[in-house]
């Protein structure tokens, strides 16, 4: 029951920071967005980290363990970077259904790493890999609040998608490595302060730290459900990975639909098609692999 009940609490909290990061990337920019977002995630975790679950006793080698969860999150800040530009050219459903194919990269890796493909999966990463063909090519004609989207817009916002999904698979495939080893608030602070050190400090140092006011709910609203997301993700994946990861990909279907009523987000019936079959070829992945 646990991976379930995280599966969809990742799954929801995704999705809102899908919608609300969209809004903010496309009014203040996407580094000032990932800044604000790694403030917010870091003023949340670093309390719990620091003062409720420090790292254990146990543990052996721990800066070398935190470096491993500095790298992992350092690889989610620049998926986010790509990821929020991909929001200012092209339709959310289509850029973060391309984003949730995280998990099949991640155990593509995982096979490049020496581990052997489960049975079954061969197929299922076939099936993903048609599906976001055909979303990220039958582009061209979306239309959002109203504004058509041009092909080349279109093709731009699916490349920086491609992009974003693997470092968030190589992030995805390295967080596994220390989840099991560090309590949550360890595996999510240090990305959250290679993103300030990154991005948020070049960004002061050169006076470009600044936001419209009317974005900075979206941003600290994004900044609270990461984390969330992030936490719920890391506590189900302890239980079973598999579960907790199918559920939590869930969140691009979700963003789909909550774009279509919110942004009037229009899309075509091939790209419609990849999406499902993105969502249908995780869903088989993580059956195979459980």
């Amino acid at each position: 029951m646990l991976p379930i009940l995280a599966g969809a609490a990742t799954s929801l909290a995704f999705a809102i920071s899908v919608l609300a990061s969209a809004r903010a990337s496309r009014a203040a920019g996407a580094p000032q967005t990932v800044a604000g977002v790694m403030v917010v995630g870091a003023l949340l975790v670093a309390p719990v980290a620091l003062f409720v679950t420090p790292l254990p006793a146990s543990l052996d080698r721990p800066l070398g363990t935190v470096l491993l969860a500095a790298l992992a999150g350092g690889a989610n800040v620049a998926g986010l970077l790509f990821t929020y530009a991909a929001y200012r050219a092209g339709a959310v459903g289509i850029v973060s259904t391309i984003g949730s194919t995280e998990g099949a990269i991640a155990a593509v890796i995982s096979v490049a790493a020496g581990q052997a493909l489960a049975a079954g999966s061969g197929p299922a990463l076939a099936i993903v890999a048609v599906g976001v063909v055909l979303a990220a090519t039958g582009g061209g004609g979306e239309v959002e609040e109203g504004v058509t989207i041009g092909r080349a817009r279109s093709l731009r916002a699916a490349g920086l998608a491609a992009c974003a999904a693997c470092l968030f698979g190589m992030s995805l495939f390295t967080t596994g490595h220390v989840s099991s080893l560090l309590p949550a608030a360890w595996v999510i602070l240090p990305g959250r302060l290679v993103g300030i050190a990154a991005v948020a400090v070049p960004l002061l140092a050169t006076g470009r730290l600044h936001a419209p006011r009317p974005v900075w709910p979206f941003i600290v609203l994004t900044g609270i459900v990461e984390v969330v997301g992030f936490t719920s993700f890391t506590i189900g994946a302890q239980s079973d990975i598999a579960i907790t990861s199918v559920l939590a990909s869930m969140f691009a279907p979700l963003a789909a639909v909550a774009a279509f009523v919110l942004f009037r987000e229009r899309l075509a019936p091939r790209q419609v098609a990849g999406i499902v079959l993105v969502v249908i070829g995780i869903a088989i992945l993580g059956i195979v692999t459980a």
